[in-house]
């Protein structure tokens, strides 16, 4: 094992969308030393553009390509579960959809202990995170490092699907991220200028030059070190060699939901029950770790259209393709500058309750398989939607003590009665809506699953059949004081001194939509909590 001669005051775990931010934020002070660590290699050549969460869907190399243990509950499937791994992380390879949430999560989060994380303090960071220009709301931000915009493309499909769900009583929604989140609406996407925004690009980029500020690439860690109950390192791998580096101040560990639990495992932090089978030495027994585990489950649709014009299968294919792909090189515009849906619905299954509590997402093509990507031949258009805030909840654990093996991750979908009838009843919305008269001159008919599938049970099962992860894992280093939590309101690991943690593992529940901006804003808070405790 080499040492690395040089300590710093800071070592930070992962450059996804929380670490990343952090490295950016604490280098803005000259007078500390910054380490940033990142598995994967710099950002992809083609990460720039948006189109690319297709190509990085299942790729070697800048996905990390997880796979879920099977269970019953889903069809004894092992589901796939795309994770970025280069400079950027997810924001690298994900869709690009921006949602704030619902202030109730950020509430509820407040209310279950986490001072200083309601939605009136957390609200004021999305602010400063947002360069959004679309807008005159008061509430959201149009000066901030991360470039959003509003879908720009013009499609017959979108105005249908407008007045189908008007025809059905749900209401357009001028900005879903401002006052309120309810209605139908165009995406918002971390797009500017033709240009994907990921976390390296929007955050990195500007704090490369930073002499305080180091980044080194392909380096896997390996385990946190300690003296006692205090974190002063890590050992990470970087071609086939191990290396040690030591901290002045803290370790930071952003590694995600998946890889964060992993890591503090196999350093001797979680259920001392699972490290005494692998032959871990317990540093500290937390049972949290790795517990709590949640995930948005997406069922999705797809349609044959009439209108060739309101699917772009076409433009994907042949001489359209190195037509579309030239649109995109010289003018930044056209199929390759779209996010991964175009329109999107938040909306209630129960007029009763008092938030949305489901997602619709609409998408102006579609494909053979998800993995393979391949478009289909005919005009079509998908359909994908899920519940935004579900009971069920996984765990994710070690399967053995080396950093290389892959965890369990254990969704433990549809386990709650309310998940079960709330997913089944959001299918049933989004058809509705394709299927109601303002779409009849551009609806064909249903392609997958079709007619067969209409009864609650026939829906049921093609859900755990066929749904697939929506992306957005989270809550396995949970934040709070109970039992079941990893780490307390200012992200410190609880019985540990110099470690904290900073990414999606941390949220006490998930977010009401995609979690990206919630990721950013998890990375601009700690930076904030760590400068105003230095």
């Amino acid at each position: 094992m080499e040492n690395n001669n040089k300590n710093f005051d800071y070592i930070i775990v992962g450059a996804g969308s929380s670490g990343a931010v952090i490295a950016s934020r604490l280098s803005e002070n000259p007078s500390v030393s910054v380490l940033l660590l990142e598995a994967g290699n710099k950002e992809h050549f083609f990460s720039q553009m948006p189109m690319s969460f297709g190509m990085f869907i299942n790729k070697p190399g800048v996905n990390w390509r997880y796979r879920s243990q099977p269970e019953i509950n889903t069809a004894n499937r092992n589901i796939p579960i795309p994770r970025g791994k280069m400079l950027g992380g997810s924001s690298s390879i994900n869709g690009l959809v921006y949602v704030r949430g619902q202030s109730l999560d950020y509430d509820t989060w407040a209310q279950h202990g986490n001072k200083g994380w309601s939605w009136k303090e957390v609200s004021k960071i999305f602010n400063k995170i947002e360069g959004y220009n679309n807008t005159d709301d008061a509430s959201r931000g149009s000066s901030g490092p991360l470039g959003i915009s509003q879908l720009e493309d013009r499609n017959p499909l979108y105005e249908a699907l407008f007045k189908s769900a008007e025809s059905l009583g749900y209401t357009r929604n001028k900005d879903y991220n401002g006052y309120n989140q309810e209605g139908i609406a165009k995406i918002q996407a971390t797009i500017k200028n033709g240009r994907r925004m990921s976390v390296d690009y929007c955050y990195l980029r500007p704090a490369k030059r930073r002499k305080n500020l180091t980044i080194i690439t392909q380096a896997h860690v390996q385990k946190l070190l300690f003296i006692n109950k205090k974190c002063i390192g890590v050992i990470y791998k970087f071609n086939n060699k191990d290396y040690t580096v030591k901290s002045n101040r803290e370790v930071i560990l952003s590694a995600g939901a998946i890889s964060s639990p992993q890591i503090l495992e196999l350093s001797g932090i979680g259920n001392a029950n699972i490290l005494k089978d692998y032959g871990i030495k317990v540093v500290h027994n937390l049972p949290g770790v790795g517990e709590n585990f949640q995930d948005h489950f997406m069922p999705r649709l797809q349609y044959k259209l009439k209108l060739k014009e309101s699917s772009y299968n076409h433009k994907a294919k042949g001489f359209n393709k190195a037509w579309e792909m030239l649109k995109y090189i010289s003018l930044r515009k056209g199929l390759f500058s779209m996010p991964a849906a175009s329109v999107i619905a938040f909306l209630k299954t129960n007029s009763q309750i008092e938030m949305p509590d489901i997602q619709i997402q609409y998408i102006p093509f579609s494909v053979e398989s998800l993995k393979k990507r391949v478009f289909h031949n005919f005009p079509g258009m998908a359909a994908a939607c899920y519940q935004l805030r579900p009971n069920s909840v996984g765990s994710i654990h070690i399967l053995s003590n080396k950093a290389n093996d892959y965890p369990a991750i254990k969704f433990n979908f549809l386990s709650n009665e309310i998940d079960r009838r709330t997913t089944i009843d959001a299918v049933k919305i989004m058809r509705n809506i394709v299927e109601a008269q303002p779409m009849d001159h551009i609806r064909d008919y249903e392609y997958s699953p079709g007619d067969s599938v209409k009864t609650d049970d026939e829906i049921e099962d093609f859900i755990r059949g066929n749904a697939e992860t929506g992306f957005h894992p989270s809550g396995t280093c949970r934040m709070g004081s109970g039992s079941n939590s990893v780490v307390d309101n200012n992200l410190k690991v609880h019985g540990i001194e110099g470690l904290r943690i900073a990414d999606a593992s941390i949220f006490p529940t998930i977010p009401s939509g995609n979690t990206n901006a919630a990721c950013i804003m998890v990375g601009e808070k700690t930076a904030e909590i760590i400068k105003n405790f230095s």
